[in-house]
């Protein structure tokens, strides 16, 4: 082996990474990327949920206990409820993680030393319910006059802490991330390496038509997958499924769509299909750090929860856990259903903007 062949070879390889502009990128994006997300997006102390109190004493004292509640700055109040109904009702919907019911009885309660206030838990993510425990055992500043043990923590639609009844929902909408975004990334570029765009250009097939031809074999494909993991799920590891099936495959079929049309958009921008893998690969990582899937959602700063929200496995993971976890329906997790509405449109037009057909 001569050093000056080798060295020759070397020099060659190098030029032609540096001519691919992509490559670069990403050779530089991937690293920037989880260095950002995992110093400042992710972080396991999880601040702020969402709760709301249903305050069915109303005295000064149990005023003063929400308040101490409150002022740890683990749970915030977006929603009030006057039933412990009312907070199951939001806890379905996804609009609450943390539901406070304070018992009429409260202040004999409180001097009995029983039982004097009870926190609900969204289960459906154990990341929540291990800070719902916290918190119960938290030490108050002591306004209230009720110690932490006095609070009873009741975990709802997980309360035996399962890692896979919160794992194998969420994991439907990863696998049908990466292999949607995968697929047809590389869809339009894999007809132009292979020469098919030319017979494309002579056809009447309008672009819209083109792409919606290209996604349509995929949503099978994607609603195979998704019966597979649900299959295999309840059989393996007892994953209840308290939903309606027909609103799962419709959340299914919302994230199928949403990420084939973002496959579609890749595909207009990569010119082979090494690069649409790796703009592919590029969207994916965010997606499953930020979407709630690993880490908890509540505990990410504020701009880390404002890109997550463009990311379609967010409101997927809303959609799935609320509907096999806890029963809700399509119609009570709508602002999710639009969101996901809203950007297939958007990828969807995009893509069709995007799409010449005619060759470079």
């Amino acid at each position: 082996m001569k050093a000056r062949q080798v060295f020759a070879v070397m020099l060659k390889e190098v030029r032609q990474m540096a001519r691919d502009r992509m490559t670069v990128a990403m050779m530089i994006g991937i690293p920037t990327l989880q260095l950002l997300l995992f110093g400042y997006a992710i972080n396991p102390d999880v601040r702020n949920l969402p709760a709301a109190v249903a305050d069915m004493a109303d005295t000064a004292g149990s005023r003063a206990l929400v308040q101490d509640l409150f002022a740890t700055g683990v749970i915030r109040p977006v929603a009030g409820a006057r039933t412990p109904q009312e907070l199951q009702a939001l806890l379905r919907e996804g609009r609450i993680k943390v539901g406070v019911v304070v018992p009429p009885d409260f202040e004999r309660r409180r001097i009995d030393r029983r039982e004097a206030m009870q926190v609900i838990v969204d289960g459906s993510d154990i990341s929540v319910q291990a800070t719902a425990r916290q918190l119960a055992a938290m030490p108050l500043d002591g306004s209230s006059g009720v110690q932490t043990g006095q609070i009873s923590v009741l975990p709802l639609y997980n309360p035996r802490r399962v890692s896979a009844i919160n794992v194998v929902p969420g994991l439907v909408g990863v696998i049908l991330t990466m292999t949607m975004v995968m697929f047809t990334a590389m869809a339009i570029v894999r007809e132009r390496e292979r020469g098919n765009l030319e017979l494309l250009i002579t056809t009447p097939v309008s672009s819209g038509e083109l792409m919606v031809g290209k996604v349509l074999p995929y949503i099978v494909v994607g609603l195979v997958q998704v019966t597979v993991v649900l299959l295999l799920g309840s059989l393996l590891f007892q994953v209840p499924i308290r939903g309606g099936l027909l609103d799962v495959y419709g959340a299914s079929m919302l994230l199928i769509v949403a990420n084939l049309t973002l496959g579609l958009l890749v595909s207009t921008a990569a010119k082979t299909q090494f690069q649409s893998m790796q703009m592919a690969f590029f969207l994916f990582l965010p997606s499953i750090l930020l979407s709630g899937f690993m880490f908890p959602f509540d505990g990410m700063p504020r701009f880390a929860q404002w890109i997550a929200e463009v990311l379609p496995l967010t409101h997927f993971m809303r959609l799935i856990r609320g509907i096999v976890l806890r029963g809700a329906s399509l119609a009570e997790l709508w602002p999710d259903v639009l969101a996901l509405l809203a950007f297939t449109t958007a990828m969807m037009t995009l893509a069709i903007l995007r799409f010449r057909k005619r060759l470079d």
